[in-house]
């Protein structure tokens, strides 16, 4: 396809992420996952740019990228775990009600809808697309997307009023985690390399990807922000580091990967800030 045409499209794409991710934070359940997929949706759509352009609704051909590359992410998931969804029949509510149950559930609750239900509740009430337009993204008919959608929002909304205990922190991974916390915030960057495995992998998301010798830029911006402060807490439910500002506004998330002890991946999200829409961000004492 011609240079003009494609570069339009990648653009565009750039500017329908936060989007994609909130369909994809929900489909997974997380909203580091989701950030997962969608750079697997679109590493999947700027390679298809070359030999299978969208055609006119480019929005449609990336969702229905990014629905597949979460499918795939959850099957993997449920081959390690071995976990299966159960699928109920409930009565739904009218639009304006279901978009804000859908607004405020958080992205666990998504989780125990079946994928079909999940996907067309995400796509109606929470993206805004048209029942037509998520049968087209979903590839259902669209009288199997209206039964879909009436059976998740029902469900979504009874699961929405449960109350549930959060699951255990590992204690060796928090206790890492505020070491590298507290050595951040006094800028002991020599210590934090001490941590860093050989072969780790850095993210910064939205933006670039490298290994060790990455962190070395990372940490002199770094040193150059003393007003942002870290503190240790989790989002949905996993342990990251929360960057705070002097005002002690939430700015972005540090999620670390540890493995045998030392840093195997981090990833920053502040160019990222749409992975904190939606998603619950606690802070731990």
């Amino acid at each position: 396809m011609e240079d003009d045409r494609r570069k339009a499209l990648e653009a565009q794409l750039v500017g329908l992420r936060p989007a994609v991710h909130r369909y994809a934070a929900r489909m997974v359940g997380s909203a580091l996952d989701g950030e997962d997929v969608v750079q697997e949706a679109f590493a999947r759509a700027v390679a298809a740019l070359h030999h299978a352009p969208p055609d006119d609704n480019s929005d449609g051909w990336l969702f229905r990228i990014a629905h597949n590359a979460a499918i795939d992410f959850l099957r993997a998931r449920a081959r390690r775990t071995a976990r299966m969804v159960e699928e109920d029949d409930l009565v739904s509510d009218n639009d304006m009600a279901a978009s804000r149950v859908a607004a405020r559930a958080a992205l666990a609750v998504f989780m125990q809808l079946p994928p079909s239900q999940r996907g067309t509740v995400i796509l109606k009430d929470v993206l805004g697309y048209s029942n037509k337009e998520a049968a087209g993204i979903l590839d259902m008919t669209l009288a199997a997307t209206k039964a879909a959608l009436h059976r998740g929002r029902g469900r979504l909304r009874l699961l929405a009023e449960e109350t549930g205990g959060a699951a255990p922190l590992d204690t060796a991974d928090l206790d890492r985690l505020r070491l590298y916390v507290d050595r951040f915030n006094a800028r002991d960057f020599d210590a934090i390399r001490a941590l860093v495995a050989d072969d780790v992998r850095f993210d910064l998301v939205a933006r670039m990807q490298g290994g060790r010798a990455s962190f070395e830029t990372y940490f002199s911006r770094y040193g150059e922000m003393t007003a942002w402060h870290l503190s240790v807490g989790t989002i949905d439910g996993r342990l990251a580091a929360i960057v705070t500002d002097p005002a002690g506004a939430t700015t972005h998330v540090i999620a670390i990967d540890w493995a045998g002890g030392r840093i195997a991946r981090l990833r920053d999200f502040y160019h990222a800030p749409y992975v904190l829409k939606g998603a619950a961000v606690v802070l731990l004492a």
